[in-house]
């Protein structure tokens, strides 16, 4: 064990605990059981099984108010891996449950035997016939195919609010729609043809002409069955014209029974099946869309009501105006929202009884765009809207900020709502519908039997389509609140169904909370086919059993998940999933909702179970190691949990007092420091890198491998001795070069100016000329210490760095100018926190500025361009998404190239500092995706503004990257 290796039991919850109910049994800390595990291993190699029980569990939760503990974890890579796992579960008699995204809300992505996750290798898009069609894998977030999609000017049909991290897998096995999609633009509609694999192993493409031919030929008693169902329900003509009825409104309870009355043939009703099964049928491994225009003439407004019912009465009129999109939001909602960065303040003034319609029209061109207009004023004219707090303007705006703002606010529904509900209780999001002319009804009917049950009203919903939502938090480790909401679905079942013919799902799928209740809504006879449908696809029953059918009526009580408290920043947490595409680390280790999943987990846990320990034994790697510290999840989480910030608190609690009292030494002769590790680059040309290899990879054997960095082939040499001279006086602002832009040089092979010369270069040329203070040097933005917990050093320099800016600066008259993006970050918002009294109050008077603010808005506007290179591809860093410098990366760049690209996989590369030298392995997760488009062509030049985050795409790409203000230099260099 190398030296200074932390102990786990550092990390061990302290709390008082009482056992919960729901906790990982004793005999579950040894994880999969033998045989499963060998034979499993046996049949798709040991990299493709995931076994321990920190495995099982950090994949037994969902969005959903469900748990379920899988006895194993495998990853295919390929259809031969998912025919081989379907031909095993029928031989050995086990079931299998398909995962993607783990974004449902009904429980649709656990299971309790073999766990089939279908996100690692399952990305991809492809473009076809310019745009009109595309085809996609399953685990492929809509938001990434958005992105290729909007370059052809097209987009998907469905949009769910979780468009960020849900997949196009999940998507369509649900048949999710969306803010817009209805019934008309949603998977079903949509879908031009599948390819998935039936239970028994059997591969089926609908768009083969030849796939009747060969499904016949492959499975001739399914074909039969699918067939005579189809006969039978034909002959019935009540039966019939009730399955259309059904459809009318949004309706994903149940199996789309309207598939064997839209298909002629097997093949085309089984690809009507497939869409809404839920994993039931089979596993669709790709998906052809027909894709729809995005028309980019947008007119939004918030308009505010004094009521739920009036605003619903209001509903049908901008319908008829033929608004896209008809958003309801509740008081409640609209206050909670206010955790969203960028809502409006004085919305938690709002009164209870406050209601909103976000409305929305989309026009292809202008003239559209006003006929849209002049209907919609003439709507707002004949309300009778209210300005309750100053925010409120009622007023319809094309601001794109603006409308983006009111989408935030209202697809952060469930998890704002959420993340404000009680401390412990678990959440319930229900979803449904009602014919719209019954929207008003209804809303009045579900508040007042919210009331009755003792539930906290919160309700929106998609109001244009009669579609609502609304959520229940309740305690499921007390009996008498599981009771509660037991006899409000009882109630609330009833209410929709029998008073207004309504959905007890209308786009979130049945799952295992409404499937005791199938039966009420569809009755028994459309009930039964179900289940025979089921027998004739899957008669041994392998795919997701109890999911969409289940006969217990009591089904959706079981597995309800407790909810204990963790730590403070993450306690809000509802494991909504939305945080994980952003994560460097979620494809490697865990992402940062298991990283809260396994804390959880631990609380459930008696002090000192074999659980715990096998937990605690994992995380200390799984978790705080290979968390890259960007906090990048706190931008994708509707209520800003930062688990990067929780994680840095981790590795501070695992630090020896002796380690903080040298982290704060070399804080504190940090001048020595820096030039030390300036002469050691510069002799590591001379020493070669491989011998530095062998010597940091035994001194990382030898310590620990968290504090001793890896020398890598891509670290460049050093930076010149000597920063250029420039003057104070007449200076425009102060510029400060990063510590790691006076250690490390540019690029190998780059012959222009370092980027401090650049700078002062570039600046002077536009008239605004910069100044380094001579005392630069032993300063720093303070994350060397920030990313690692060391809070003594982060103190000691974060003060320093404050003073010294605060004094160059001239009591903050100048600003200042900072050359990375990460230290930008750091020194403006990071080290605020570590600030005495008095050097807050300084800090305040300070302004901060990126160097890629200040080359756009302040030297661009007075620089010719005198020569532009073809292609450029950016990395915008983190920290670019943090300070929202992304855009002026964006604009500095087109000055400079001809075409700009931002790849569409773009993310943190993890190298985070020295983390990519402590843990290559992240960076090399991280970049994966984003590298292989970066190289699936030639570029002229690869831009970025972190001298860190361009080492790491240097090691990701092969590619040398550099600063895209030595590139503005170059560009107009006389």
């Amino acid at each position: 064990m190398p030296l200074l290796e932390p102990k786990p039991e550092v990390l061990r919850p302290g709390a008082a605990r009482t056992p919960s109910p729901d906790r990982v049994p004793d005999v579950r800390a040894t994880g999969t059981p033998e045989p499963l595990r060998g034979e499993l291993t046996a049949l798709l190699g040991p990299e493709k099984v995931l076994w321990t029980v920190s495995d099982l569990v950090k994949y037994a939760s969902d969005a959903s108010p469900y748990r379920f503990v899988p006895q194993v974890v495998v990853v295919p890579e390929d259809i031969d891996d998912i025919s081989a796992i379907l031909s095993y579960a029928h031989g050995k008699g086990r079931e299998v449950v398909f995962r993607a995204a783990g974004t449902s809300l009904n429980g649709q992505a656990q299971g309790e035997d073999i766990l089939v996750d279908v996100r690692h290798h399952w990305a991809g898009v492809e473009v076809l016939d310019d745009g009109a069609r595309a085809r996609i894998r399953p685990g492929t977030t809509v938001m990434r195919a958005n992105a290729t999609l909007a370059r052809y000017g097209r987009l998907l049909g469905p949009d769910p609010a979780s468009a960020i991290a849900c997949t196009i897998g999940g998507v369509v096995a649900n048949n999710a729609s969306g803010m817009t999609a209805g019934t008309t633009r949603n998977s079903y509609r949509t879908v031009a043809s599948l390819t998935f694999v039936l239970p028994s192993g059997t591969v089926v493409d609908t768009a083969d002409p030849a796939a009747d031919e060969l499904l016949a030929r492959s499975e001739p008693q399914l074909c039969e069955g699918l067939l005579a169902l189809k006969a039978e329900i034909e002959a019935d003509a009540e039966l019939t014209a009730r399955i259309r009825a059904k459809y009318e409104i949004k309706n994903t309870n149940g199996y789309r029974l309207d598939a064997f009355l839209d298909g002629s043939t097997p093949v085309q009703i089984l690809r009507g099946l497939m869409v809404g099964s839920e994993g039931t049928f089979g596993f669709i491994s790709e998906v052809v869309f027909d894709t729809l225009p995005l028309d980019r003439k947008v007119s939004s407004a918030l308009l505010f009501f004094p009521s739920l019912t009036a605003a619903a009465a209001a509903v049908p009129r901008f319908n008829e105006a033929g608004a896209i999109a008809v958003e309801l939001m509740d008081g409640n909602t609209l206050r909670a929202s206010v955790s969203v960065r960028g809502v409006p303040a004085d919305w938690a003034e709002l009164p209870k009884e406050t209601a909103a319609l976000l409305v929305e029209f989309r026009a292809p061109d202008e003239p559209g765009q006003e006929a849209y207009e002049q209907a919609a004023a003439a709507v707002v004219e004949g309300l009778d809207l209210v300005a309750p707090v100053a925010s409120v303007t009622n007023e319809f705006t094309r601001e794109a900020k603006v409308i983006s703002g009111y989408w935030k606010a209202r697809k952060a529904f469930v998890t704002a709502v959420g993340g404000s509900r009680p401390s412990g209780t678990t959440l319930i999001t229900e979803d449904f519908a009602v014919p719209p002319s019954l929207l008003a009804d209804a809303c009045e009917a579900l508040l007042r039997l919210q009331a009755e049950h003792g539930f906290d009203a919160a309700v929106a919903g998609h109001a244009a389509h009669g579609n609502l939502h609304f959520l229940l938090a309740f305690d499921a480790a007390k009996p008498s609140d599981v009771d509660r909401y037991a006899a409000f679905m009882d109630d609330f079942c009833r209410l929709t169904v029998e008073r207004f013919d309504g959905s007890l799902k209308a786009e979130h799928a049945t799952g295992r909370n409404i499937a005791p209740f199938l039966e009420l809504e569809w009755g028994p006879k459309a009930t039964e086919l179900m289940w025979r449908t089921k027998q004739v696809i899957d008669p041994d029953g392998v795919l997701a059993p109890r999911i969409v059918l289940d006969r217990d009526p009591k089904a959706h009580l079981r597995g309800l998940k407790t909810i204990p408290e963790v730590e403070l920043i993450a306690d809000p947490c509802i494991e909504c999933g939305f945080c994980e595409p952003t994560c460097p680390s979620h494809d490697l280790t865990t992402s940062p909702r298991q990283r809260i999943v396994l804390r959880r987990e631990m609380m459930r846990q008696p002090a000192g179970s074999p659980v715990e320990t096998k937990l605690l034994d994992a995380y200390g790697y799984d978790a705080v190691d290979t968390c890259a510290g960007d906090s990048t999840c706190k931008l994708a989480c509707p209520v800003g949990i930062d688990t990067g910030a929780m994680m840095k608190d981790f590795r501070h609690q695992r630090h020896s007092s002796r380690e903080e009292r040298i982290a704060a030494l070399t804080a504190r002769n940090f001048k020595a420091v820096e030039t030390s590790a300036r002469l050691a680059v510069a002799a590591a040309d001379k020493i070669g890198g491989r011998l530095l290899e062998t010597v940091t990879g035994l001194a990382r054997k030898a310590v620990r491998p968290d504090l001793v960095p890896e020398w890598l082939p891509e670290i460049p040499g050093a930076a010149p001795r000597e920063l250029p001279r420039t003057s104070r006086v007449g200076a425009s602002a102060v510029y400060y070069p990063a510590c790691v832009n006076r250690i490390f040089g540019g690029p190998e092979g780059h012959r222009g100016p370092s980027l401090p010369q650049a700078v002062v270069a570039v600046s002077a040329r536009a008239g605004k000329p910069v100044w380094i203070p001579e005392d630069v040097a032993g300063t720093c933005c303070s994350t060397i210490w920030h990313s690692k917990g060391y809070d003594e050093g982060n103190a000691v320099m974060a003060n320093r760095i404050v003073e010294a800016a605060w004094g160059w600066t001239a009591g903050g008259r100048l600003p200042l100018v900072v050359d990375a993006s990460s230290c930008t970050l750091g020194i403006a918002h990071e080290v605020v926190p570590y600030l005495t009294e008095d050097n807050r109050e300084l800090h305040r008077e300070l302004t901060i500025v990126d160097s890629l603010v200040w080359a756009a808005d302040e030297l661009l506007p007075e620089l010719t361009i005198l020569r532009k290179t073809g292609s450029a591809v950016l990395h915008p860093t983190c920290s670019m998404q943090h300070l929202g410098d992304v855009e002026q990366l964006r604009t500095v760049a087109e000055a400079c190239a001809e075409e700009v690209v931002v790849p569409d996989d773009a993310g943190c590369c993890a190298f985070a500092g020295d983390r990519g030298m402590l843990h290559k392995e992240l960076t090399a997760s991280a970049t994966a995706k984003e590298a292989a488009e970066v190289n699936s062509r030639e570029y002229d030049a690869y831009l970025s503004a972190n001298r860190m985050c361009e080492i790491g795409m240097d090691r990701a790409t092969g590619r040398a990257y550099h600063s895209v203000l030595m590139e503005l230099e170059r560009a107009t260099r006389p």
